[in-house]
């Protein structure tokens, strides 16, 4: 390639970079400027050893080259302790700043602390109330749950600034990842799990949300508006989306959560009663045992045996998933805590053989059997050996 065709390519690079927005270096939000600031120190911490070491094997390989008569030359020389001081303090100066400010600012902008500023020298009020959200991370969407004001929206977020905003995060099928550039740093959504992040926005705008983490096809559509705006503001958005006909209870949800791609704005003028807790429980179908149902049986020593004939087909928004190696189809443990759930688990399970051994079960949790043997009858009915409502609401007593 010809010297000047070379040349062209450094203002070129300049002119296609400078569409770029670069958000994270000139950010909205108070959390997100102290994260910038922790890039910005460290980097010139780095530089004060990088920059001297680069000038100097510049200038060494020119004043020691070949042609060079005036370079001293020292083939016995090997120790130096003036340059051994400078070699080994400077970088080792370097690190212990590094450390201190890492340790301090990681610690400060953890993102399940709650915010105690909302900007440089402005201290969060003692009755300032956080703007509470629930994030659900969808295929391949984004929800969006406002507890405080009973509305939810997929795929938009908008917020008052200077106002701090606690998000509970959780994910319905495969983790990915909550990023607000402007806001604050990203952080994972999980299935099954919650974690935790404290933002806030103190610039009016239009900012922009994505998934910082590959999950399948219709990842590049996992993008959203994020609206930054004044209480007055706020206040006429959440009357707007009040005005949605669309309600957002747990049928609704399992319409919504089914997968597809550049999904527009959806707005929600009511939440079903902690449906977010059942999106976190993996249980928003009402047979499904909730996590926190079962950890709570396996903590109190498990069901044994009792609990092998308590599954039924896994089902995904009606549909019954693909069958598995390791049988005909997936089963889940299904609810049995309450007789609602026990009668609709029986009608989507498929009636199975009762087993031939009807002797009391024994394991760890179930004693000598004979406690669960007054319950096995009416156990076994509810899972399709029979659906006797008398029986159903003596366990229900028990």
């Amino acid at each position: 390639m010809p010297r000047f065709s070379k040349l062209l390519i450094v203002p070129l690079l300049a002119l296609i970079l400078s569409g770029c927005n670069a958000v994270v270096m000139a950010p909205a939000g108070d959390v997100a400027m102290q994260q910038r600031d922790l890039i910005v120190i460290s980097t010139v911490l780095m530089l004060i050893i990088i920059i001297p070491v680069m000038v100097l094997t510049v200038v060494f390989a020119r004043k020691y080259r070949a042609s060079n008569k005036d370079a001293v030359y020292e083939p016995d020389w090997d120790h130096s302790t003036r340059l051994e001081l400078v070699i080994w303090a400077a970088p080792l100066a370097i690190i212990i700043c590094l450390g201190a400010v890492t340790w301090v600012s990681t610690h400060l902008l953890d993102p399940y602390r709650e915010l105690a500023r909302v900007g440089p020298g402005r201290l969060v009020e003692e009755n300032t109330q956080p703007l509470e959200v629930e994030v659900v991370a969808l295929d391949w969407k984004w929800m969006f749950i406002y507890p405080q004001y009973d509305i939810a929206t997929v795929n938009e977020f908008v917020a008052p600034v200077d106002r701090p905003i606690s998000f509970k995060l959780t994910s319905s099928t495969v983790m990915n990842s909550f990023y607000i550039p402007a806001m604050a740093g990203q952080i994972y959504a999980m299935p099954g799990m919650q974690t935790r992040l404290h933002g806030v926005l103190n610039n009016e705008g239009e900012y922009r949300g994505i998934a910082a983490h590959f999950s399948g096809r219709g990842f590049s559509g996992m993008r959203y508006p994020v609206h930054a705006v004044d209480d007055a503001a706020f206040d006429e958005w959440v009357e707007t989306v009040r005005g949605s006909d669309d309600t957002l209870d747990r049928a609704r949800y399992l319409e919504v959560a089914q997968p597809s791609e550049n999904v527009p704005t959806m707005h929600f003028s009511g939440v079903e009663d902690d449906l977010y807790t059942a999106i976190l429980n993996m249980c928003v179908e009402r047979d499904k045992m909730c996590m926190s149902e079962m950890m709570a049986i396996d903590r109190s020593g498990g069901l044994g045996l009792a609990g092998l004939v308590n599954t039924v087909p896994e089902r995904y928004a009606g549909v019954e998933r693909n069958p598995t190696p390791f049988g005909q189809r997936k089963t889940y443990v299904a609810a049995i805590c309450t007789v609602e759930e026990a009668m609709a688990m029986s009608k989507v399970r498929e009636p199975v053989a009762a087993p031939s051994d009807m002797s009391p079960l024994q394991g760890k949790g179930l004693g000598d059997g004979s406690a669960f043997a007054s319950r096995r009858t009416p156990l076994l009915e509810m899972i399709g050996f029979g659906q006797s409502s008398t029986h159903l609401a003596e366990m229900s007593e028990r």
